[in-house]
């Protein structure tokens, strides 16, 4: 584990690989921490330089200390990473609110990318309401009370079943995280909206989803196809909302056949 300051601010990141390799930057989604990737790199090291990080509050990075996130702030942390790793241009992945990050960097930097690959995410998540009711909530309660309610959206059935302690184990991690910038991307998610901003970035754009995601099913991945001018999604049978947890292999095969 390494850490750059960006604006004051710890941010914790892990860089893997040959630096002679192309760099693929791995962006996590909301709740979580950068080891949703962890079984993805045995299947990636070999080929490629893998850079993964932790959003604001999340993991290992400090809490977020002002008092808005937007989407261009959460691309500037990973192009600051990526220049860390000394690559001018990066492959991205990235699931849900990361999905968000990407979509950023196709609108507003696709010079920089080699491709991208987008999963479990959409042009618009969710609902502006839906996304401040869980933000009040988050205030009120903290992470640890909401999790319970909230980690069981992420996984499928199978997964669940395969998995016995996977949601408790997930469950700690949500809960060691910091509410208010858990709160201020909430409120960055009920905003973003870039069903306007994706044509003709040049990029090649591959996404991906879960047939029993609950968050962004695949009809929020088909959408952001038209939107983005991208070709029909790829929709894992009963996965859920992060098949890098789930299906890491699957993951890791449409992953690198895109990617090659």
């Amino acid at each position: 584990m390494s850490f750059l300051n960006i604006n004051g601010r710890a941010v914790g990141y892990r860089l893997l690989g040959d630096a002679e390799l192309p760099l693929v930057v791995l962006a996590h989604p909301l709740g979580m921490s950068q080891a949703v990737w962890d079984d993805l790199l045995p299947a990636l090291l070999p080929q490629y330089r893998v850079l993964t990080w932790d959003l604001p509050g999340h993991g290992s990075s400090a809490a977020w200390s002002g008092d808005e996130i937007t989407p261009a702030s959460l691309a500037a942390e990973a192009l600051a990473l990526a220049e860390v790793a000394g690559a001018e241009r990066f492959h991205f992945a990235g699931t849900s609110i990361g999905g968000v990050i990407g979509q950023q960097l196709l609108s507003a930097h696709p010079e920089r990318l080699l491709s991208a690959t987008l999963t479990n995410t959409g042009a618009v998540i969710g609902t502006r309401d839906a996304w401040q009711t869980r933000a009040a909530a988050v205030r009120e309660r903290g992470l640890v009370s909401m999790a319970v309610d909230i980690v069981p959206r992420w996984f499928g059935p199978a997964a669940c079943a395969a998995q016995p302690a996977l949601l408790a184990g997930w469950n700690t991690i949500m809960g060691r995280g910091d509410a208010n910038s858990y709160a201020l991307l909430c409120e960055m998610l009920g905003e973003a909206n870039f069903s306007e901003q994706l044509q003709g970035h040049g990029v090649s754009l591959q996404l991906l989803g879960g047939s029993d995601d609950l968050a962004t099913p695949p009809e929020s991945l088909r959408n952001l196809a038209q939107c983005a001018g991208a070709g029909e999604p790829v929709i894992l049978e009963q996965v859920g909302h992060v098949p890098s947890v789930e299906v890491p292999a699957q993951f890791a095969d449409v992953l690198l056949k895109h990617l090659g």
